[in-house]
């Protein structure tokens, strides 16, 4: 048999190739790690993943370097991820916003999430709660719908940006309960809140860690949430499921991606840790009383949610009429 030279050259170049990847995923991480979040600094976030990125780097050996690139509805932040090489050594806190919704709201993303990231795992997540003003006659959801009939279109929901989660919400809670409301934009949630505290909006949509605090101090009365179980710092408020509107299902969520391309060693050796990150009490609790969901994921199940969510919200967005930007 001859000898095929050229087969044989071939084949070493695809084994030294193969080799050289596998000695690096084996030498992962030997120099600090970034962890680029597309937020400003101090809110609920950004306090997360610092606290996240001291547990990765206690476990790795290695620093990781929050840093804070937000703007442009977080195409900013994942663009500066897109730059980088596929190694591991830039993670990306994505979110509903940045993997699913932005679909929906450009007609001409930049990216694609479900083939320029690789998923790591999920995070976290925060129910929306239903909320009024303290003195509203509505105690409960049924209240809050019978209200809304006597007063077609005059009941009004405060709302941040076109597709954004108290919009979706809102709009859900609209088609399942059969009603009609005003929505109103807002530019943040601290003057949505005290227009609502103010009996000047009716009902508002929103994260825990922004109401629980005007629940507690008899501003604004919770009616219900909208995740899949109660959540403990809001003692005996329903749930939408348990209120009876089942298909006002939303929360908003976060999880860790890098660059697709990146080796599978690197994603399961970070996966590790994010998974014994979460599964500590002492790192969980102080985001659970805020009314979080903190749960890891494989890479593989977290990816399956990105893709359910990505078509979703998207089709949704159509639904109720809002229109892609440029």
């Amino acid at each position: 048999m001859r000898f095929n030279f050229k087969l044989w050259l071939i084949t070493l170049f695809t084994c030294t190739i193969a080799m050289t990847g596998a000695h690096a995923s084996d030498a992962y991480p030997n120099r600090p790690i970034r962890l680029i979040v597309p937020y400003p600094p101090g809110g609920l976030a950004d306090t997360f993943s610092r606290s996240l990125a001291k547990s990765i780097s206690d476990k790795l050996k290695q620093p990781v370097i929050v840093e804070n690139k937000p703007g442009a509805n977080q195409v900013i932040g994942v663009e500066s991820v897109l730059r980088a090489p596929a190694d591991g050594y830039t993670m990306f806190l994505g979110s509903m916003t940045s993997l699913a919704t932005n679909i929906g709201i450009y007609r001409q993303l930049t990216y694609d999430p479900a083939k320029d990231f690789s998923p790591v795992s999920s995070l976290f997540s925060s129910p929306l709660i239903l909320t009024v003003r303290a003195d509203l006659p509505a105690h409960n959801v049924e209240d809050l719908v019978a209200l809304a009939r006597k007063n077609p279109g005059k009941t009004s929901y405060a709302s941040l940006g076109d597709g954004g989660s108290l919009h979706l919400a809102s709009e859900l809670f609209s088609q399942a309960a059969d009603i009609k409301l005003l929505r109103v934009p807002y530019k943040g949630s601290v003057q949505a809140l005290t227009d609502v505290m103010g009996g000047n909006i009716t009902m508002i949509f929103d994260a825990g860690s922004t109401v629980i605090p005007q629940v507690e101090g008899k501003r604004l009365r919770a009616l219900a949430v909208t995740g899949d179980k109660p959540i403990p710092a809001l003692a005996g408020i329903p749930t939408m499921k348990q209120a009876g509107y089942p298909s006002v299902d939303i929360s908003v969520w976060w999880g860790l991606v890098v660059r697709s391309g990146t080796p599978k060693p690197i994603v399961d050796t970070l996966n590790k840790a994010v998974k014994a990150t979460l599964a500590n009490p002492e790192f969980a609790q102080p985001f659970v009383g805020l009314g979080l969901t903190i749960e890891s994921s494989s890479p593989e199940q977290f990816g399956n949610f990105m893709r359910e969510e990505a078509k979703r919200w998207p089709a949704f967005m159509t639904k109720i009429g809002i229109q892609a930007q440029q």
